[in-house]
């Protein structure tokens, strides 16, 4: 009977299955012992060695274990029900095989012996980690460590010498005799024609040879974008970083903009690109910098909204670096950002009602907040400012009439009374005057 590999999951259609544990109680008094019947079974459906758990089960139960693979016996001494190692099997399971991100089982371990770091990736969603390696287990997969799996080609030969050894016991050849050589091939006679006159050289112009160049550079170009992509966020923000800072260190950064934006679509990091710019292009003296490198932060902050959130996380980098020069002038130089499109008004307001210790500490984030308290009130009065004036606005607009006139020479606009104010003038009309 098999089970779900994560238990706690009960869709009875759940893809990930595993056999259900078999123990089986062995010996008597001091020598009785608990073999895992199945535990090559299981271990295959974790894509784990059997070693591994059953070693975990020595180290949760405080019991000495046994292997011999050659038999396919996994032992656990002492006496454990089935009930209780299969418990026991979920914890290792939820250590050492499912993925933290997305629980699902389909993951490799990546053991280091000389750094003695545990990896695990997962196939399913593409996270990568490190295990934590606390547990008395972690010991010993360092010291034993997965084997590699055999590629394609090593298994395709295995298959050809199975077939290449049964081919010699049916022919009754030994399997270490060389097979016999294989016949010559057959002579045909040479034909005259057209085909011994054809050139099969290639072309050799200088037009053909620019043409095998870009054909060979955009060749590269493409193994280099998915190499580059199947690289870790960290690795490919590095080598945005490192693009970025080698076009300001040769002059070049200033008509680079699209060239920065292009290569930050490329490594697939353009929403992060505001940090990275802001840690490179600015210091002290940013309010400059922002009409110098204005270009280059419109590109990515334009209708972007993560970008801005990043380039206000950038900016509070800077203020701890330059704490004292751009501490007192926060408020100053955020309006300066969002004179110049850089950040929207939902994002600010976003952004203040919240205090983040993601860039700097708690504590010098409230100061920045303080600081920039009346820029986001500023701001929200002259939103609801500039909302009632376009309700009087269309108050006056309905009370204003265009007027045509033949004998005038252009249009007049004249203001109507509303239909109250007339009646009340004409309830106040003396009868007796008439």
């Amino acid at each position: 009977m098999s089970v779900n590999v994560n238990r706690s999951v009960l869709d009875q259609f759940y893809r990930y299955k595993m056999p259900r544990l078999i123990a089986k109680v062995e010996g008597k008094g001091n020598g009785i012992k608990t073999v895992v019947v199945n535990m090559v079974d299981v271990a295959k459906a974790l894509n784990r060695p059997p070693t591994y758990p059953t070693k975990f089960f020595g180290c949760e139960l405080g019991a000495q274990t046994q292997f011999d693979a050659k038999n396919d016996r996994f032992i656990v001494n002492g006496s454990h029900e089935a009930n209780k190692l299969q418990d026991m099997l979920d914890g290792f399971i939820r250590k050492f095989v499912l993925c933290p991100e997305c629980d699902n089982p389909e993951t490799d371990l990546h053991v280091n012996p000389k750094k003695q770091t545990i990896g695990n990736s997962c196939k399913a969603c593409g996270y990568r980690g490190m295990l934590d390696t606390r547990h008395k287990l972690c010991t010993f997969i360092l010291k034993n460590p997965p084997e590699p799996p055999e590629t394609g080609s090593a298994t395709v030969k295995k298959d050809k010498e199975k077939k290449n050894r049964k081919k010699d016991k049916e022919n009754g050849n030994r399997p270490g005799t060389p097979p016999p050589p294989p016949p010559p091939p057959p002579q045909y006679p040479h034909r005259d024609g057209d085909d011994d006159d054809e050139d099969w050289a290639e072309e050799t112009t200088e037009e053909a040879q620019r043409r095998r160049m870009e054909e060979i550079s955009d060749h590269a170009k493409n193994l280099t974008l998915s190499e580059d992509l199947e690289k870790t966020l960290e690795e490919r923000v590095n080598l945005f970083y490192n693009f970025v800072k080698d076009r300001k260190e040769d002059g070049s950064m200033d008509m680079a903009d699209k060239e920065v934006l292009a290569e930050a679509e490329r490594l697939d990091v353009t929403a992060m690109g505001p940090l990275i710019l802001t840690e490179l292009l600015f210091n002290e003296d940013i309010r400059e910098q922002i009409k110098k490198y204005h270009r280059h932060f419109l590109r990515f902050c334009h209708n972007n909204k993560k970008a801005q959130k990043y380039l206000l996380g950038g900016f509070e980098c800077l203020v701890k670096l330059h704490q004292t020069q751009l501490l007192p002038r926060v408020a100053v130089i955020l309006k300066d950002l969002y004179d110049a499109d850089l950040l929207e008004e939902d994002v600010i307001f976003v952004w203040a009602e919240k205090v983040s210790k993601k860039y700097v500490s708690k504590e010098l984030a409230k100061e920045i907040h303080a600081k920039a308290a009346p820029f986001v009130k500023w701001l929200k009065e002259a939103e609801e400012e500039s909302e009632g004036s376009d309700g009087d606005e269309e108050e006056e607009d309905e009370n204003v009439e265009v007027v045509y006139s033949s004998s005038a020479r252009e249009l007049t606009v004249e203001t109507v009374k509303p239909a109250k104010a007339q009646r009340e003038e004409i309830e106040d009309i003396d009868i007796d005057a008439i």
